[in-house]
């Protein structure tokens, strides 16, 4: 990987999104993050070295800024990583057009029109290749009971992942990680864990660092392009 062009990361504040940054500016990599929430751990990344912008993905007026602000400020970009996230469930007090409309503006419209915008900055990359990296999800090719509309958008950015590695071959390859449970969060109470290990054949959470070397088996491949990396723990067959 090259130790000159940045990594942008998307949702880079906390769990998935905080871990990748600090391990690609432990590495040398700069780092470009976004991030919706003020959190201590950004203060850590910046004290790092990263490079910050705070860009809400449900405000067209941001995006466009933040795109504007990227072309601007940067030459080169090693890689795209979406991982800005929502996970609204049906039952959310908000109408329905709402929770949908979220769903698809985070997961679809946001990642398709910075991959759009920012792709030269990709192909001018000084690499033999550049990455574009979408984090999906598991239920993306299973749905969801509690969370359809989630899984809907999450199954869009799945299809914009074989769209894009078509479009932008050779130069940018295209990938997403479908993962299930990743790690559980701090209020996640006993019984809930119980339930959610037993729903895989390895009965544990995937963990950040199993996450970190999704990421890393595809940027360094120089062949895997339009995949969909399932990492669910052995879930899809039980």
């Amino acid at each position: 990987m090259s130790k000159h062009d940045p990594v942008l990361i998307t949702g880079a504040g906390k769990r998935v999104g905080l871990h990748l940054a600090l391990n690609f500016l432990a590495r040398g990599m700069p780092v470009i993050g976004t991030y919706r929430t003020e959190y201590d751990s950004l203060h850590v990344l910046r004290d790092k070295g990263a490079t910050l912008y705070r860009c809400d993905f449900n405000d067209q007026a941001q995006i466009d800024w933040l795109i504007e602000t990227l072309l601007t400020s940067h030459k080169q970009l090693r890689a795209i990583i979406h991982n800005a996230s929502e996970w609204l469930p049906d039952s959310a007090d908000i109408p329905a057009a709402e929770i949908i409309q979220r769903m698809l503006q985070i997961h679809v419209s946001a990642p398709y029109q910075l991959n759009r915008a920012l792709e030269g900055l990709l192909r001018d990359c000084n690499d033999d290749h550049a990455d574009i990296i979408h984090i999906s999800d598991y239920v993306s090719s299973r749905g969801s009971r509690k969370h359809s509309a989630y899984a809907a958008s999450k199954a869009a950015m799945d299809n914009l992942t074989l769209s894009d590695s078509v479009r932008l071959a050779p130069k940018v390859k295209v990938n997403s990680i479908a993962p299930a449970l990743v790690l559980f969060n701090d209020d996640d109470d006993k019984a809930y864990r119980e339930k959610t290990l037993k729903k895989s054949l390895m009965q544990r959470e995937g963990g950040l660092d199993e996450f970190q070397h999704a990421v890393d088996y595809l940027m360094n491949s120089h062949y895997v392009t339009g995949r969909i990396l399932p990492m669910d723990g052995g879930r899809h067959l039980l």
